[in-house]
């Protein structure tokens, strides 16, 4: 709890060190907090179980939901086994995302399946670091499964400065033929649009009860600017907040900027649990 408030952290990225490019290492070092990378990560580059559970107790943090990676063209590596000694240690709070890159997996949906069968409770799409277009048809079987369980497809919606990077596959224009093939399949605009789509992506979250703008990579400061041509107090509603751990100088921190934008308690509420609760099946009673 955070003042009092439940909260969810839906995207961080707690990757084993050995694993991940030089760019990546760089941009926590530009964009976190170092000293709380000293704290959570051992001397072979993993991440201590129990010092993470320990920093969250300490941000506040209910539910965090953390990120595999399949892309080896951009930042790496980072299996989904990697993740389940955090997840094993506190299961109630710390949980899994899958991720595909149909590049690398095939078929997608049992790459998928195995995945969730280890615990993910939502399936990444990195069409940026991938290099595969959202709407590409090999990707419609896994948004299939996706459909079928229940869960939600995260996907990246915005720039990436990562070498290798694809930035045109983040316009969300391309999730058109999923949301109108996948009618029943909620889909996460991680990073809300960031660099040049941010009314797309407001459009889309507006237009379709099925679509939401999640924060990560957001700097609290500047949303109202980002979202400026639209309802603030309906878009809102339609937010779920997200870090994207370490690249944030503090969750909590994060978290009270961002309530303190929303325009009323019942609002902030659901931009810091209840949306993420409801579209990723999170049980914050547990």
């Amino acid at each position: 709890m955070l003042d009092g408030m439940p909260l969810i952290d839906v995207h961080m990225h707690a990757a084993r060190l050995p694993t991940l490019k030089p760019a990546w290492k760089q941009w926590a070092h530009d964009f976190g907090d170092g000293e709380v990378l000293d704290k959570v990560y051992d001397g072979d580059g993993r991440i201590d179980p129990k010092r993470f559970a320990d920093y969250l107790d300490g941000e506040g943090v209910d539910i965090a939901l953390l990120l595999s990676e399949y892309s080896p063209k951009a930042t790496g590596v980072q299996p989904v086994e990697d993740l389940l000694p955090l997840t094993s240690h506190d299961p109630a709070r710390i949980k899994a995302i899958a991720n595909i890159n149909p590049h690398l997996h095939h078929p997608v949906a049992e790459e998928l399946q195995r995945q969730l069968d280890l615990g993910a409770v939502a399936c990444k799409l990195h069409p940026v670091h991938a290099g595969a277009a959202a709407n590409d048809r090999s990707l419609y079987p896994a948004y299939e499964l996706c459909q079928a369980a229940g869960i939600p497809l995260v996907v990246h919606c915005g720039t990436s400065t990562f070498p290798g990077s694809s930035n045109k596959f983040a316009d969300p224009v391309l999730l058109d033929d999923v949301l109108r093939d996948f009618p029943r399949l909620h889909i996460a605009l991680a990073h809300g649009g960031r660099g040049w789509w941010y009314d797309a992506a407001a459009f889309m979250a507006l237009s379709n009860d099925h679509v939401w703008i999640e924060l990560s990579g957001l700097p609290p400061s500047r949303l109202k600017e980002y979202y400026s041509k639209h309802n603030w107090n309906r878009l809102t509603r339609k937010m779920i907040f997200g870090t994207d751990w370490p690249g944030v100088p503090g969750i909590s921190r994060n978290a009270r900027a961002v309530a303190a934008l929303c325009p009323d308690a019942e609002t902030a509420a659901l931009v810091l649990a209840g949306n993420a609760a409801r579209v990723y099946h999170l049980d914050l009673e547990s």
